[in-house]
């Protein structure tokens, strides 16, 4: 990527501090208690109570948490790292062979921007389900479904392989978490699932090339993650950083090669009504390593309406968001990927309801009482 074009030079106020700050609160969580060949074996009441307070606690105080003892095989990760460096490896010719566009939106790309400003990195998307079904526009009146596929390089011929066969174990991980956050907010177990048969989830595989001037530039600008939750692997390099909701501070996320990141998305804040919530981070570059990640965005099925549970709301807890339609939501931000916007792109606070409104409806609700 060479010398620092100004498309990626953050202004001031966003541009990062070389002098890091660890996470040294972010929760680590062991799921050992869940790991077991017997498919009839179930958790000790006790101990599974207690792990579900543990994920409700991380979600609620951090929006972040680590975990380990998972359950994905460390030999289908280290394929997929394996493949990944040779494919970045490769001649930008040779990578934009399967590069994306707004028919294509998988496969390889390179100037993508985060709040309208370039990120210093390149990526190849994929999705877990082939064809996955999408808006063919954010147009709310267009019906039309497009079907997304994905784009498989012809060299090295076993990344595809080791990209499906990884998507799947970490599938298998996305629903045990979102069975514990469904308990950990008083649902049943399955309450989630339904959402997600017919789901939009997609896999990153990012590569951070050294950066000459890593006090300007950004790996990905500050941002949340617009999906329901992101289970994210990287390598010893580190560079995450996670913005403190008791101070605001950016803090750096230690990398532990063993463990995955997990962070709460939009969606679960709002089907949290708030309980939980999706919070801003970024990611560093570095000098001289280049780094790598593989965040897996679990999302809902295109024609799921997202808002706030029934269960989770009432008189005196009114719904704090208005429903909109995920697969809109997301053409809309799609947009953003091929053209620089002259707004910022939509984001869930555009459907939250206005504290007078609310304070409104809680008046009624105190009033019934």
């Amino acid at each position: 990527m060479g010398e620092v074009d100004p498309a990626f030079i953050q202004n001031p106020e966003h541009r990062p501090k070389l002098e890091i700050t660890k996470a040294e609160g972010i929760p680590l969580i062991d799921l050992s208690i869940l790991k077991t060949p017997d498919t009839n074996y179930s958790p000790d009441p006790k101990a599974l109570e207690g792990l579900v307070k543990e994920v409700g606690d991380a979600c609620k105080e951090w929006g972040f948490f680590q975990i380990i003892n998972h359950g994905v095989p460390q030999e289908k990760r280290q394929k997929i790292e394996n493949a990944s460096r040779k494919f970045f490896a490769q001649s930008t010719v040779e990578k934009r062979k399967v590069r994306r566009n707004e028919e294509k939106v998988m496969g390889y790309y390179d100037t993508e921007h985060t709040k309208n400003v370039r990120d210093w990195k390149e990526v190849f998307d994929f999705t877990l389900q082939v064809p996955t079904l999408i808006p063919a526009s954010y147009d709310a009146d267009d019906k039309e479904v497009a079907k997304w596929y994905n784009q498989w390089p012809e060299h090295p011929s076993e990344l595809r392989e080791a990209c499906q066969e990884y998507a799947k174990e970490v599938e298998q991980l996305a629903f045990k978490l979102m069975e514990l956050i469904a308990l950990s907010l008083g649902l049943p177990e399955n309450r989630f699932h339904s959402f997600f048969k017919d789901q939009t989830t997609f896999i990153r595989i990012n590569h951070y090339p050294p950066c000459p001037s890593p006090h300007l530039a950004l790996g990905v600008g500050r941002h949340k993650d617009a999906g329901a939750l992101t289970i994210l692997g990287q390598d010893d390099v580190g560079g995450l950083q996670v913005k403190r909701k008791s101070d605001g501070q950016w803090i750096w996320v230690e990398p532990n090669p063993d463990a995955y990141i997990i962070n709460v998305g939009d969606i679960i804040q709002v089907w949290s009504n708030d309980a939980y919530e999706s919070v801003e981070h970024r990611v560093m570059v570095n000098s001289e390593r280049e780094r790598f990640s593989i965040p897996f965005f679990f999302n809902p099925a295109h024609y799921a309406d997202v808002k706030p549970l029934e269960e989770l709301t009432n008189e005196l807890n009114p719904a704090k968001y208005r429903p909109y339609n995920w697969g809109k939501f997301l053409a809309t931000r799609k947009r953003s990927n091929f053209k620089k916007l002259d707004v910022e792109n939509i984001q869930i606070y555009h459907f939250r309801i206005p504290d007078s409104e609310l304070a409104e409806k809680l008046e009624q609700g105190l009033s019934i009482k």
